[in-house]
């Protein structure tokens, strides 16, 4: 079903979704929603999405969810269009895990898609592709809570209930079978996903560390793409460093973590996988700008192909944001009279900041806009360090375009000066490419008033005590530390949203 909004018509993760559903061969029922809205304009909305899938407008049903109007022509469309599921009963038993859940007194509950053959409660299971072995304490479908069964049967959908008690051991896209009858071949299965885009997930408070653990375990559960992996920082303690398939799988995992496991974090600012090739030769995907070597040949940095859907008003202003961030204009076309598809290719890591804000605030929030990878390209790419007090700080590390490596590097000294607070020695601050220095600011030192005590008397012993502060302050500049504290992390990280 595709379903579109009457008001606001087709948006850039609807064409995406679209093609995908097509390349795909599946049958598609168009559907057009909320005809209830005053400023709703079905028949327009209508044209659009018939347009894109090759229909007739009088095919595409009109519905409002919410007061019931079309409805049942929509569950009439789906029984008519909708080929029912196949597979063969006298098989050997398959099931495709598409999802799953922990319970804590039952274990892992697999969500699965019988394809061949059937399920019967306390029958012995397998994972084909872990090799985890089980009995299946309960077998049932959804409707929509889950409700017991004697069996499942192939071509139905219902859930397995495991009595795992270790996450780990069933991951979405294994295929079970039966321990008696079991089958050769696993089911293909889900295509591996490489996550893009990169951040660190820290808890506020260091002793929740166990329980971000084992809330990433239970999320991992039913979210194939996640990738973590510990990682300790000199200014935000132990967590972990994340890896997502984008911004929006960024922020949900975030919001799940928050909402779901009651943990408060600290997200570092998301970066993007880079292919390095060392000067020796070597290749290497880099996650961290700390892990970037020093000696590079060059650096390759994921592209994008952008869909950006906007009315015909705000042209101007995408193409400007996108030829700031290094943007490729590959093409335009009118939906409608009054909208516009622009496609560009830009770097992922120009998109990771803060690019959706500044998209929808120059359209006034009308825009939509989807993305694809399309592979890694060379750039003329630099490792900034932060160096205090002479000491690099690889949290503060980045990544980015030589043509705007003195900006950032100048923002990030700038705002580190009014964040570190003041030592009783000068602190300098400097942002580098390799051993040049291209921005630094001093952290002037704070004084002590050592003559507070002195009511008069002798110059000579004023002098005295100042000699002494001079040599006192020269051995602490020789010995002293200067410790970041994690206010000063937390506003580089947000660099780019200005000071909130």
């Amino acid at each position: 079903m595709l379903v579109v909004d009457a008001a606001q018509g087709i948006e850039a993760q609807t064409v995406a979704n679209a093609y995908l559903a097509i390349e795909n061969d599946l049958e598609i029922v168009p559907v057009v929603n909320k005809i209830d809205l005053p400023q709703a304009d079905p028949d327009a909305s209508a044209a659009e999405i018939a347009d894109l899938v090759g229909d007739t407008a009088e095919h595409v049903l009109r519905i409002s969810a919410k007061t019931g109007d079309g409805v049942a022509e929509v569950l009439d469309a789906i029984i008519e269009r909708i080929p029912p599921p196949s597979g063969d009963t006298a098989a050997p038993s398959r099931a495709l895990v598409f999802d799953s859940s922990y319970d804590q007194y039952r274990g892992v509950v697999a969500f699965v898609r019988m394809v061949d053959g059937s399920f019967h409660a306390r029958e012995p299971l397998r994972a084909m592709a872990q090799g985890t072995r089980f009995e299946a304490e309960e077998v049932g479908f959804f409707s929509p809570t889950m409700s017991a069964a004697k069996e499942l049967g192939a071509g139905e959908v219902g859930y397995v209930i495991t009595g795992l008690k270790d996450v780990s051991r069933l991951r979405v896209g294994d295929t079970l079978t039966s321990e008696r009858r079991p089958a050769d071949e696993p089911l293909p299965g889900y295509k591996d996903v490489k996550p893009m885009v990169f951040a660190g997930l820290f808890p506020t408070d260091s002793d929740d560390y166990p329980e971000l653990r084992d809330a990433l375990e239970k999320l991992k559960l039913n979210d194939a793409s996640l990738f973590y992996e510990p990682e300790t920082s000199q200014a935000l303690g132990f967590g972990f460093r994340c890896g997502f398939l984008g911004l929006l799988h960024m922020e949900i995992v975030r919001e799940r973590l928050e909402r779901e496991f009651d943990l408060d974090l600290l997200v570092t600012a998301p970066n993007v996988a880079y292919l390095v090739v060392t000067k020796a030769g070597e290749e290497l995907e880099v996650h961290n700008p700390s892990e970037m070597p020093r000696e590079v040949e060059r650096i390759e940095e994921p592209y994008i192909k952008a869909s950006i859907i906007v009315p015909k008003d705000f042209v101007g202003p995408v193409m400007e944001l996108n030829t700031e961030r290094r943007g490729r204009f590959d093409h335009m076309e009118y939906l409608s009279e009054e909208r516009v598809l622009l496609l560009y290719e830009l770097p992922l890591g120009e998109i990771v900041l803060d690019y959706y804000d500044q998209l929808k605030s120059r359209t006034k929030g009308y825009a939509s806009f989807d993305y694809d990878l399309v592979g890694f390209r060379e750039g003329k790419l630099e490792r900034v360090d932060v160096l205090i007090a002479g000491e690099p700080v690889d949290a503060l590390s980045l990544i980015v375009h030589r043509e705007g490596a003195y900006a950032r590097g100048r923002q990030l000294v700038d705002r580190l000066r009014e964040e570190i607070p003041r030592q009783f020695f000068d602190v300098p601050v400097q942002a580098a490419i390799g051993s040049r220095v291209i921005a630094r600011e001093t952290i002037k030192a704070k004084r002590k008033d050592v003559l507070a005590k002195c009511y008069g008397g002798d110059i000579t012993r004023k002098r005295k005590l100042l000699e002494q502060q001079k040599k006192g302050k020269k051995r602490m500049k020789q010995v002293g530390s200067v410790e970041v504290p994690q206010e000063a992390f937390l506003a580089v990280l947000n660099l780019d949203g200005g000071k909130k």
